[in-house]
């Protein structure tokens, strides 16, 4: 057989692991991030985080607020703010849709993984999701850990 070549253009930078452990995530979305040249120099070395941000809907727009880029060492005159506001592009309907989430019906937008897709282009991975209480994280990890027992046991036995 032969192998599935793998895009070379296709890679994740950063993902928020603690997102499915603290959210229910209902629903997902991808949209397009606006960035300066040393942002995305910087990200195809790999060097953000999305742990402690979100995205928030303000004044018809949609914002990634908090996220990290590193600085970019050789963009010493033309460098960016680690921390600034980016700002996120969707459609007019995904807009009202997210706004409609958000403003009425209490929910959170969350990033999930921030990759460069298969053109080459730097795109973030979105949630909308609901705050987990501390009793469903616990269901949640029995669940897991029985799923883990009962695959152990069905290989001892066959």
């Amino acid at each position: 057989m032969a192998k599935e070549k793998q895009n070379p253009n296709y890679k994740v930078i950063a993902e928020n692991r603690r997102a499915r452990r603290d959210y229910a995530i209902e629903d997902d979305l991808e949209c397009g991030v606006i960035l300066l040249g040393s942002e995305v120099k910087s990200l195809r070395q790999g060097q953000a985080n999305i742990a402690e941000s979100y995205a928030a809907v303000e004044d018809g727009e949609l914002w990634l607020v908090n996220s990290y880029i590193a600085p970019y060492a050789q963009a010493k005159t033309w460098g960016h703010e680690e921390r600034r506001k980016r700002k996120l592009l969707v459609s007019k309907r995904e807009m009202s849709k997210l706004w409609n989430a958000t403003a009425r019906k209490g929910m959170t937008l969350v990033p999930l993984v921030f990759y460069f897709n298969h053109k080459g282009l730097a795109k973030l991975k979105i949630g909308i999701a609901k705050g987990k209480k501390h009793h469903d994280k616990r269901a949640d990890d029995a669940k897991r850990d029985w799923g883990r027992q009962k695959a152990r046991l069905m290989r001892e036995k066959g």
